[in-house]
């Protein structure tokens, strides 16, 4: 570096990279160390929460947006630049994106000195994060290129059509053949979908075992869906050719930018999350189709994800907005209460009161069921030990799924919980809805006899629908039978199903069981169902499932 004006110097570097910053996707930068000044590419500004591309105040003004345990290991790199002892600077660290989230960058950098001591370190700094631009293993753009084309694309139409693809259980192909022939995989797909594609569409590598196809032709469904199934029979052939080495399908999920509000400022990242739900749908609908995004589909999605959401937070609170509802089993010779079915309820922390309908499938499929059910056993125990001080062999019923019976120590958490309470075995009914699964189980199988050993009543729930059959009576050996609501009208309605229920119940007792009638509502139902002599009546004529404190009144006071 000559030995002229250290200012104008720093003004030249400073100008270069003006005229250079929209040419490079790296970021430019000069740093005078003498005249503590700083000067970085103005892209760089709208990515990095930086102050402007100029600033002063170096060292105090980087600690503003390096991530806050890098700070450290960067000083101790300046010290020694300032100091002399080191003149090129080459560090992978992490700065503050503009929205706080850490980016690792890598700067280099290398010190230039005048002839009168004036230092400048001129460099570049590039994200060692970012998604590649190319991929070389499928021969494909990457998704970084992608998003670049999606965002140029925007404001000329609202007519494309995405196809994510995406290979199914491409896990396995490497679990069992190894990474090199997972590749060759990729790049035979990748292949299938270039041959496929029309001069108005493109293929691009996003992650993984996945490709996005975008097409600007003003293609409608049948065209997008014909192109699928060309990729598909393409990826068949494959399979042949290397004579079932590996077998394997591809799914895909069609986004229309039709569906979304493209004037958004975050379009690009919208179509990305809605084209990976829409492959997504393809591969939980059963693999190797096509799935054509719909709105509707998409709000259901977000809808579960917001009542999981308040039921993890019900239970990190302590269960807070769950709640039992008790409804009385009734003897049907003279009205007397013999049991109360114990039902599940819950408000979101907004008060919004969420049917079980919607909930429970939930609380199953997230493996939520299990503390909750625990929670439902102790806490309806608890109601048991209070209701028989007055009515003594009171009995309260549960109902189990197949997964808690499966999934949890279900045995031991009842006769921990009996224990606790202290409470006999007999106490207790449990119902168990999907019956069917208990033939696919050993194990459930179990947990169901050493129930029976120990006195808990068993009750085959739902009879006359679904799973519930006479097969699953001499299976499971239930010591009570209900009828279902639904078959209970039938019988009202109409005379074979009446005759049918007249021969189930004396099927039932002359083996010795008991049999509930569910779905009562009003008087006339009441006798006519008590003429055909069955044990006990459950429904709406008696009581609507309600709280605790309101079935004591009805039944304590």
């Amino acid at each position: 570096m000559d030995g002229g004006n250290s200012k104008t110097t720093f003004e030249a570097c400073c100008n270069f990279i003006r005229a250079f910053s929209t040419c490079m996707h790296d970021y430019l930068y000069v740093y005078d160390l003498t005249g503590d000044a700083y000067y970085i590419a103005e892209p760089a500004v709208s990515r990095f929460r930086l102050p402007g591309c100029l600033f002063q105040n170096v060292v105090a003004t980087l600690a503003t947006f390096v991530y806050p345990e890098d700070e450290a290991m960067l000083n101790s790199d300046l010290e020694l630049l300032l100091s002399g002892e080191k003149d090129e600077h080459n560090l992978e660290y992490r700065w503050l994106g503009r929205d706080g989230s850490p980016i690792w960058i890598n700067c280099k950098g290398r010190l230039i000195t005048s002839e009168n001591g004036h230092t400048l370190m001129i460099g570049c700094i590039n994200e060692i994060g970012n998604l590649a631009k190319a991929d070389n293993i499928s021969g494909l753009l990457g998704e970084s290129s992608l998003r670049e084309y999606i965002q140029q694309l925007l404001p000329a139409t609202d007519d494309a059509l995405f196809l994510r693809i995406g290979i199914d259980d491409f896990k396995l192909i490497n679990e069992r053949h190894g990474t090199e022939y997972g590749n060759f995989v990729l790049r035979e797909v990748a292949g299938c979908i270039v041959n496929c594609l029309s001069p108005s569409q493109s293929a691009y590598r996003i992650v993984s075992d996945e490709f996005m196809v975008a097409d600007v032709s003003g293609a409608g469904y049948y065209e997008m869906n014909k192109l699928y199934h060309n990729i598909r029979s393409a990826v068949d052939s494959v399979v042949a050719r290397e004579k079932y080495k590996s077998i394997y399908t591809i799914s895909g999920g069609l986004l229309s930018l039709k569906d979304l509000d493209c004037s958004l400022p975050n379009s690009v990242d919208e179509i990305m999350k809605l084209s990976e739900f829409a492959l997504t749908e393809a591969k939980n609908r059963g693999k190797n189709q096509m799935y054509f995004f719909r709105p509707d589909d998409y709000d259901l999605f977000l809808r579960t994800r917001y009542v999981r959401s308040c039921l993890r937070q019900a239970l990190a609170n302590d269960f807070k907005g769950f709640e039992l509802y008790y409804q009385p089993i009734v003897r049907s010779d003279n009205g007397g209460l013999f049991a109360a079915e114990t039902l599940l309820r819950f408000h979101s922390p907004s008060g919004e009161n969420i049917f079980p309908m919607e909930f429970i499938p939930i609380l199953e499929e997230s493996g939520l069921i299990i503390p909750v059910g625990k929670w439902i056993i102790r806490n309806s125990l608890s109601m048991c030990k209070r209701f028989r001080e007055q009515y003594p062999g009171f009995m309260v019923s549960i109902n189990l799924s197949y997964i808690q019976l499966l999934k949890s120590p279900m045995f031991e958490d009842i006769t921990e919980s009996l224990k606790d309470v202290d409470l006999p075995p007999s106490c207790l009914i449990v119902e168990l809805t999907e019956s069917g699964h208990l033939e696919d189980s050993i194990a459930v199988q179990n947990v169901w006899r050493k129930l029976r050993e120990i006195g808990v009543h068993i009750a085959l729930d739902d009879f006359g629908t679904g799973y519930s059959n006479l097969i699953n009576i001499g299976n499971l050996k239930p010591n009570i039978v209900k009828i279902d609501r639904s078959f209970t009208l039938k019988a009202l309605n109409y005379e074979y199903e009446h005759e049918l229920l007249i021969h189930i119940i004396k099927m039932v007792h002359s083996i010795g069981l008991n049999l509930v009638v569910e779905g009562i509502e009003t008087d006339d139902e009441l006798q006519r169902i008590t003429a055909l002599n069955p044990d006990y009546i459950q429904g709406y004529y008696y009581s609507k499932p309600c709280p605790e404190s309101e079935f004591s009144e009805k039944y304590l006071k």
